[in-house]
């Protein structure tokens, strides 16, 4: 007897980000699965699956966002009960991912966390991992396992060319983004700006700009982030480039982390406009007026198709998402 297999997509959710985890179902055309998360006495969590996914496809969807430990944990119990449930391939689906800042040592007597991540999603029985501009490339080689790396590229290059803009100029708020800044120019067509930042010694929040690299002179600036945390380097660069004669100062980033004193320093910062993307939930009462959030929803729910479907995931994005 010869049988032909069926193929099952099923999508769960932890509950970071749970709006974001409904708009993909919908751009996906499936029901968002209930995995009955509860909590124990103790704060312990639980999770049983709705249905049986015995060979099914599972995506477990989860973004890393406060209380990250708590984030991440709720999904490797999610992977962990997928794995014993016979699930025929497990994805974890990280729109941003937690820890990613801390991918080497640069100081004695650190850890390397976001290795530590990948070990964790790796052992709970993750067969792949999917996510969104990551801070660091690099973070991909932490796993064995194939790594989809996603970018909000596209979506933010759609909002600058729809307000046609003219004269204006990317800026890379540090070397770091260097990379990322000359693709948003060559697919734009404008120039490039670089601002030389410091961070003082022993400080995690603090940040100098020193010099600007290329020309800014009676320019819209555009600042492009993977991440606006404290808003430290976003501020810092803003400055600068305006006693350098910026016209206009914009930011952009694609996680909007947006942790105290972010709101403050961006409402006091030289910023006419600050656009993120919902790859993690906005903190309530954060009053920002000039403050934009594009949805990224349909850029994940492609990845997910496409994963689903063994097409390529590079494709939906034109081969312009290496980290």
């Amino acid at each position: 007897m010869e049988l032909v297999p069926k193929r099952r997509l099923v999508l769960f959710s932890g509950r970071s980000h749970e709006k974001l985890a409904k708009d993909i179902a919908k751009d996906l055309g499936v029901d968002l699965s209930n995995a009955n998360l509860r909590e124990f006495a103790d704060g312990e969590v639980h999770c049983k699956f709705d249905e049986s996914i015995r060979g099914a496809d599972v995506f477990i969807l989860q973004t890393h966002t406060r209380p990250v430990n708590n984030s991440i944990l709720e999904q490797l119990i999610m992977i962990d009960a997928a794995k014993r449930a016979s699930a025929k391939r497990i994805t974890a689906v990280c729109p941003y991912y937690g820890y990613s800042r801390q991918d080497r040592k640069s100081s004695g007597r650190e850890p390397i966390t976001a290795k530590l991540v990948a070990d964790m999603l790796s052992i709970a029985g993750a067969d792949r991992v999917v996510s969104m501009d990551l801070h660091s490339g690099q973070i991909q080689g932490f796993y064995d396992v194939p790594f989809d790396h996603l970018t909000a590229m596209p979506i933010l290059i759609d909002y600058l060319t729809n307000q046609n803009l003219s004269e204006t100029v990317i800026v890379a708020p540090d070397a770091g983004r260097v990379k990322v800044a000359e693709r948003f120019g060559q697919q734009l067509g404008v120039d490039l700006a670089l601002v030389h930042k410091r961070r003082p010694r022993g400080s995690a929040n603090e940040v100098e700009a020193l010099h600007v690299v290329g020309d800014v002179d009676g320019k819209l600036c555009v600042l492009i982030d993977d991440m606006i945390d404290t808003a430290g380097t976003i501020c810092a660069a803003a400055e600068i480039l305006k006693n350098h004669g910026a016209k206009t100062v914009w930011a952009m980033a694609t996680h909007g982390l947006l942790s105290d004193p972010a709101l403050s320093r961006l409402k006091k910062a030289p910023i006419e406009k600050v656009v993120i993307t919902d790859t993690l939930p906005l903190k309530p009462g954060f009053d920002l007026p000039n403050l934009e959030v594009l949805s990224i929803s349909r850029v994940i729910a492609d990845a997910i198709d496409a994963v689903f479907e063994d097409s390529s995931v590079s494709e939906i994005f034109g081969g312009q998402n290496l980290a």
